[in-house]
């Protein structure tokens, strides 16, 4: 089977329950973000923009339970911010598998080891070694955490855990190879950090998928590269969806960045032209979705938008229209179908019923309506039955080439800061005293990184940018 038997019973199930009570709209996937605080600061993300005044507040963990019940959807993905930022992240995982739902956990990947070695303490005994042997070789834990590991005490090992189950899968971000990728959450060497994460919980026996998004600017070589080497790392699924065109993320990008956000973002006839071998990609990759989805993507068919299958949940309550977009929140799940004009949003037969609706082609709005059969055609249901439960794609080969190509930024010495560091270290700034030492660790990591504060990097860029004209004057 492409995935597990269990939880796609569960979802089918679910699906035809409704379809046979005639029920008109119901949930499918829950969106949970327990917070919006973050570790980094994508270009592209809305969230930490949108809620920027309340980055600090948290769903009570109750309330995070309450409303997986509330709507009753099959799937939570537990999402945000930063999921693993959540004190009660684990607390919330295993509530959630009480109540028997099927969980994503969507992560930059930059906690897992550490909640991983929390798993590996809480169970740890000598028949554990050959795992332990292999992450040393590896180079996935230290010596320092395989020896905390092994004298884990009884508070370790009474602790509540993240562990790996048929349930549960690692939705790792990853938008392209490194150079890439660590451009867009705009730090190096996150692209490393996800690729350990994902070998380590591999070894250990976790369930990985990975969730890219997709931008103007994303080559579709580069997309393909990046299925190959997450393929051969044994991935168990990849989620791909075009770019999300958040208001607030164009903002920022215009007072922040000084970028055009139609730079950016794509059109619809852009995101067919990006997708054009979505299909293929599917038939060697284990791609998340439907077929009548990716045929969406492709341009070969239209699909409505059924953005109440995949609510979000969050700190104001009940995020509506969609994930993308916000015109209010309300208290519970069926308050929020009732009283939602679902009419208003959305493409149909080409034409935006709202101007902010009309280049989304993003799964959260369309990937239900082809499970769904919203804009059903003959052999739909046949299609979709014989992708899930089809035979799984073979693991791409390993090779050192394909390795180099992944490896195409900081690691090789052509990280997107690469150009910065040259103009900190070059001798005109340094004469001029332009950076300090601290500033120069920040060029990496900000210490206000997640919480939606981007003054210490946007300082940085400003003296970077000085800088540049200090050694152009010099010249």
């Amino acid at each position: 089977m492409r995935f597990p038997f269990a939880p796609t019973k569960k979802i089918a199930s679910h699906i035809i329950k409704h379809k046979l009570r005639k029920t008109p709209k119901f949930a499918i996937t829950l969106q949970l973000e327990p917070l919006h605080t973050c570790n980094l600061t994508c270009t592209g993300c809305g969230r930490i923009r949108e809620y920027s005044t309340s980055l600090k507040d948290m769903v009570p963990l109750e309330k995070c339970l309450e409303a997986a019940m509330d709507c009753d959807a099959p799937m939570v993905s537990i999402c945000g911010g930063e999921p693993l930022i959540y004190p009660k992240i684990e607390e919330l995982i295993a509530g959630l598998l009480e109540q028997k739902r099927f969980i994503y956990v969507c992560t930059n990947g930059m906690f897992m080891r550490k909640k991983m070695r929390d798993y590996l303490a809480a169970i740890y005994s000598p028949k554990l070694e050959p795992k332990l042997k292999k992450l040393l070789d590896g180079k996935l834990i230290s010596d320092k955490e395989a020896e905390v590991i092994r004298k884990s005490d009884d508070a370790a090992k009474k602790k509540v855990v993240i562990r790996p189950t048929q349930w549960m899968y690692w939705n790792v971000h990853v938008d392209g190879l490194e150079f890439t990728h660590d451009l867009i959450v705009e730090r190096e060497g996150v692209f490393k950090e996800c690729v350990e994460a994902i070998k380590m919980a591999k070894i250990i026996g976790y369930h990985v998928a990975t969730n890219t998004t997709v931008y103007r600017e994303t080559e579709v070589q580069e997309i393909e590269d990046m299925f190959k080497y997450l393929s051969s790392l044994e991935v168990d699924g990849h989620t791909i969806s075009p770019g999300y065109d958040y208001d607030a993320a164009k903002k920022d990008m215009v007072k922040r960045l000084g970028k055009d956000p139609k730079q950016f973002f794509l059109t619809r006839d852009m995101t067919r032209q990006k997708f054009a071998k979505i299909e293929e990609w599917a038939k060697a990759f284990t791609i998340v979705g439907t077929p009548v989805y990716q045929e969406f993507l492709a341009g070969k068919r239209e699909l409505t938008c059924t953005a109440w299958a995949i609510p979000t949940f969050n700190v104001k309550g009940w995020k509506a229209p969609c994930y993308l977009m916000t015109d209010g929140h309300y208290g519970g799940y069926q308050e929020m179908l009732s009283k939602v004009q679902w009419e208003k949003y959305g493409v149909v037969n080409g034409v935006a019923r709202d101007p902010r609706c009309e280049h989304c082609m993003v799964h959260c709005g369309y990937d239900p309506s082809g499970a769904l059969g919203t804009n059903y055609q003959s052999g739909d249901n046949w299609k979709n039955i014989k992708y899930n439960f089809g035979a799984k794609p073979k693991p791409f080969p390993a090779s050192p080439e394909l390795e180099k190509r992944a490896y195409n930024g900081v690691t090789i010495g052509k990280g997107h800061l690469a150009e910065a560091k040259a103009a900190i270290n070059s001798p005109a700034a340094g004469a001029r005293g332009a950076f300090s030492h601290k500033e120069e660790e920040h060029a990496h990591v900000g210490s206000h990184c997640g919480t939606g504060d981007t003054s210490e990097r946007d300082e940085l860029l400003a003296k970077i940018k000085d800088a540049k004209k200090t050694d152009e004057r010099a010249e």
